[in-house]
């Protein structure tokens, strides 16, 4: 005889798909499929885009503010501390205001991009303390791993591309560089700024780029870190449904106690009638309380003998009906009434038995 036994079972190895229940409570934690580098990547393009389209309305803003701050400042006489702050505060809120824009437009976009990818979600799991995050040896592990060496990779892809593109750019840009010498201020000032911008949003797409690569990565990398064993999956469903062995145990016990109760029943039975061995049905009859006679007890085989034995403990008339009880045993539950078909078959057996009390 050869016996077969599952080994993963106890290898704990991590070869199953994760379960619903598993990733609900990763996405708890905070653990959540995610490329930070398609965010940055993304916020990064729009930013310069805007800058490319707003770029205008802010060097106008910066000029005006600019000159209107020097032609004031050449009539402060007396230079002191409380000028020199609310100097200080006048050009920080301008500032604010000319930049409010594209912060807000990068605001929005980051959080754009992080819906797009993983919806809402607001959990506190991922702030608690956790020691291992402190442990030297921990930390060691994870300097040295197998994510933390293709994050270095990546960094190095990204700085190489990333270089190699805006170089070329620069190189090609090269003679126009040269030729803003002969251009006044403002214009190299416009110049440099819409060069900036051009090389900001090369630099954006070769990120994102990389950014919808990566995020495949993470994908993969997610999927193995959600991976369950066969073991695990045992165990939650354990969990989840309860041990198969205390089900059992539960319902052996409610199932004894249900009999406890049926059999505490029989005495108060009008009649119990039988097949006479395979079958026993305890009928109490009531005509002031009850429409009909009901079924208060019944069982085959052991427990038809159980019944049998405490109606004859208890005086309780026992008659022989074999096609009356198997209709009664596979047509009514106990705590039913009889249906309209059996009134007639029924109505014999107690005028007998009530016959039966009389003479005694």
């Amino acid at each position: 005889m050869k016996l077969e036994i599952n080994l993963q079972l106890f290898s704990g190895e991590k070869t199953e798909k994760a379960t619903p229940k598993r990733r609900k409570e990763a996405r708890d934690k905070g653990q959540v499929l995610k490329s930070k580098e398609i965010n940055t990547a993304f916020v990064l393009l729009v930013v310069f885009v805007a800058l490319k389209f707003l770029g205008s309305y802010i060097y106008t803003n910066i000029a005006t503010f600019t000159k209107n701050m020097l032609f004031e400042i050449q009539y402060v006489d007396d230079f002191t501390i409380k000028t020199a702050t609310a100097l200080s505060i006048n050009v920080i809120v301008k500032i604010l205001q000319i930049f409010m824009p594209i912060a807000g437009i990068a605001l929005v976009t980051g959080l754009a991009c992080n819906y797009m990818q993983i919806g809402f979600l607001f959990t506190t799991k991922s702030l608690k303390f956790d020691l291992n995050k402190i442990n030297p040896i921990s930390g060691f592990k994870r300097l040295f791993s197998i994510r933390n060496v293709v994050e270095f990779f990546k960094s190095i892809l990204k700085i190489s591309l990333v270089g190699y593109v805006l170089f070329k750019y620069i190189i090609k840009e090269a003679v126009n560089f040269l030729n803003a010498i002969d251009m006044d201020v403002s214009q190299i000032g416009g110049y440099m700024f819409d060069r900036a911008v051009a090389i900001g949003i090369r630099g954006s797409v070769i990120l994102l780029v990389l950014g919808f690569f990566d995020y495949f990565y993470q994908k993969w990398q997610f999927e193995k870190d959600l991976k369950m064993s066969k073991q695990e999956i045992k165990e939650e469903y354990k969990q989840m449904e309860g041990d198969p062995k205390i089900k059992g145990k539960i319902k052996e016990r409610q199932r004894k106690m249900a009999m406890s109760r049926m059999m505490q029943e029989v005495p108060k039975a009008d009649v119990i009638i039988t097949n006479p061995t395979h079958y026993a049905i305890a009928l109490l009859y009531d005509n002031e309380k009850q429409e009909a006679p009901m079924v208060i007890a019944k069982g085959k085989d052991l427990i038809a003998q159980n019944i049998k034995r405490i109606a004859k403990e208890n005086e309780v008339i026992t008659v022989e009906n074999k096609p009356l009880a198997r209709a009664l045993y596979a047509s009514v539950d106990i705590g039913e009434y009889i249906p309209p078909n059996l009134y007639q078959a029924v109505a014999e057996v107690l005028a007998y038995v009530y016959k039966i009390k009389n003479v005694n």
